[in-house]
This record gives C-alpha cells, structure tokens and sequence, in this order.
C-alpha cells in the first residue's frame, strides 16, 4: 500500500512554535507507528511539499520528559521525511549570547535519564550509531548560508546541553555545564537528534535563547518568559526555515553521511 500522504522535509516545533504558518492547502494527519500514533499537519510552500509536527503537542500538552520521541521520527520517516529542521527554546550559559540569539547547535551533551532514546532494542540488532556529527553538517551549512543571504544574525555552531526537565536547572549544574563546554541548555534535543541519526535522517536545529539560565540572570525563571520570547522572535525562524527548504539542493554545500550512520532503519 502506497503512502497516504508525503512530504520530503519536516519541521518539528518546540515551545512557542505550534502550528504550520505559511504551508498552504495545509491537512492534518494521524500516522500510526509501533510505538503509538501521532499527529502532523502537511501543506505545501513554494512547490515543496513540508510536514509540520508539534513536540510538545496543541497547546504545548506534552512535557519534554514525556515527548513519544520515537513515535514523533517514525512517523516522519514513514511518509518520506528525509531533512528536518526543528526549533528549540534554551537558555544561555553565555553571557555573549543573550535573549533573542539564535544558534545553530553542533553538538550535545546528555544529561537525560529515563527517556526511551534508541530503535535498537528488543528483536532489532545492535546499533552503534556514529555521532561524530549529530546535527547534520549539510543542513547546518544551508541553515547558515541562507541566514547570510536574508539578513537573519546566527550563531554557526554550539554546545547543547540537554536536561531531563520538566524543572529547571539549579546555578551549580548551570556552573558545571559551562565548565563542561555547554553553550546553552534545553530539554528536549536528546533524544530527538539521536533518533534521526538512528533512521539515517538529516536534522539540524536552531536553538532561539529566551533567557539567561539560573545564576546568571539574578532573578527567577518562568515558563512564561520563554513562550513569550519565542512570540516576539519565531517569526525569523519561520522565515529561515521556510526559504532554507525552498532553495534546499541549490546551493554546493558540503555532502553528508547520515543515510549510512547507521544504515536506515525497514519497517
């Protein structure tokens, strides 16, 4: 049986990015995976035929402890994803990179804990997935090329601490993250990066920091001020996102290895 619907690139959006503007004839499906149903919206934008999926669910329902990560790259994988871009909200361990930057992250840290983080397990062989770069280069590279030409300021590459969550973090982990080498921190990057890597998919996030973390900003955090900072800046995701797929191929970029770090995952 032949797919039901399709779409080559997808976006996956994180806190304050929950529907699909800008996809035209834009229709929400249900896909059913082995590890439970999701939703996705599909539409078009300037030919290109573009899956939107909501991490954390319609009205932001799902914490990020409890995301169906597997679930979530499955389906994607499933109707003919093969390049995705995804938002993250983060905090700043970098007094240089203050609210409203946007980084371009190439690698992780994972401080994770009891998430469900790999296909390889019960009757599939072992998997040992090359990781040497998670985020794809090929999609980092675009990303970054097509900010230059619209003006948008990036920062090209960056630690990513992932979090357990749903809390945040306390001033002395934010201390050791730093020391570690940490950029910025988030909850949900681990295990979606990993995951895409397993399924040979090539996936590059752009982290938007909404605040100073705990210890640096000298006042207490709220969920709040992250959704509301993602508000006044998604707009300039939204538009590098939307022209990065639209000339995706055009540009000589750098190849990539990430169909083969694992080999794709059959059905």
């Amino acid at each position: 049986m032949g797919r039901v619907v399709y779409a080559d690139r997808a976006i996956i959006g994180g806190t304050g990015v929950y529907d699909a503007a800008l996809l035209t004839d834009a229709k929400e499906h249900e896909i059913s995976t082995p590890y439970g149903s999701v939703t996705c919206t599909v539409g078009t934008y300037e030919g290109q035929s573009i899956a939107f999926m909501p991490r954390h669910g319609k009205g932001h329902s799902v914490a990020p402890h409890q995301v169906n990560y597997r679930a979530n790259l499955y389906a994607l994988r499933d109707i003919g994803v093969k390049n995705i871009l995804s938002t993250a909200a983060v905090g700043s361990l970098r007094l240089a990179l203050a609210p409203g930057a946007l980084v371009i992250v190439d690698q992780f840290l994972d401080f994770t804990k009891g998430r469900p983080s790999t296909f390889f397990e019960g009757d599939r062989p072992v998997g040992h997935v090359d990781m040497t770069d998670p985020y794809c280069r090929r999609l980092r590279e675009h990303l970054a090329a097509t900010a230059l030409a619209q003006g948008i300021h990036v920062s090209h590459g960056g630690t990513y601490v992932c979090a357990e969550g749903p809390r945040f973090e306390t001033p002395a982990e934010i201390r050791m993250f730093a020391q570690l080498g940490g950029d910025v921190v988030g909850m949900t990057s681990v295990p979606e990066v990993v995951l895409a890597k397993e399924l040979g998919l090539c996936y590059a996030t752009i982290a938007m920091v909404t605040n100073l973390c705990a210890g640096l900003s000298g006042r207490p955090l709220t969920h709040q001020e992250v959704v509301t900072e993602m508000a006044q800046n998604v707009h300039r995701i939204r538009s590098l996102f939307f022209a990065a797929f639209v000339t995706l191929g055009q540009s000589a970029g750098s190849a990539c290895d990430c169909a083969s770090a694992a080999g794709i995952m059959g059905t």
